[in-house]
């Protein structure tokens, strides 16, 4: 049993899809992955939760969780989001709002085993995170690195 988690870039291309699509299925049927961390910052973090929320009707025993940077009533718009499939991670209630985003994705790379990338420019959070990812050992894999061949060009 293995966790994944994700770090992207604002702006993704939809067309990443597929290539997300087919690393997510690698991920959990030959790698063991069963859970899932998710952020909600960006474009890239769209598509990956479209596909998370897909999987499970393929592979019931996976789970997936849109891990919050800030608790639901700090936010304007409180009522026009669903909340299902959330978590907060217990410690972030104090963390000032423009450092909520890194603590957050900090716990979330403590969980995983696995970092799935969209990673164009080598600054930002997304490229600082999955080069901490790297030095940790974990197992990144970018996807704007993939070639045709599906494979880290």
């Amino acid at each position: 049993m293995s966790v994944c988690t994700f770090f992207g870039h604002r702006d993704c291309p939809k067309a990443v899809a597929p290539e997300l699509l087919a690393t997510l299925v690698d991920l959990v049927e030959d790698h063991d992955v069963d859970l899932f961390f998710v952020g909600r910052q960006g474009e890239f973090d769209a598509i990956v939760r479209r596909i998370l929320k897909q999987l499970p009707y393929e592979y019931p025993h996976i789970h997936f969780a849109v891990v919050l940077e800030r608790l639901p009533w700090q936010e304007k718009e409180f009522n026009s989001h669903n909340y299902s499939n959330t978590i907060f991670p217990e410690g972030l209630e104090n963390v000032h709002p423009r450092f909520a985003v890194s603590r957050r994705n900090k716990w979330m790379l403590k969980q995983a085993d696995f970092v799935v990338t969209y990673i164009t420019h080598s600054w930002g959070g997304a490229a600082r995170f999955a080069e901490k990812a790297r030095r940790q050992g974990k197992t990144v894999i970018n996807l704007a690195e993939k070639g045709p061949d599906g494979n880290n060009t």
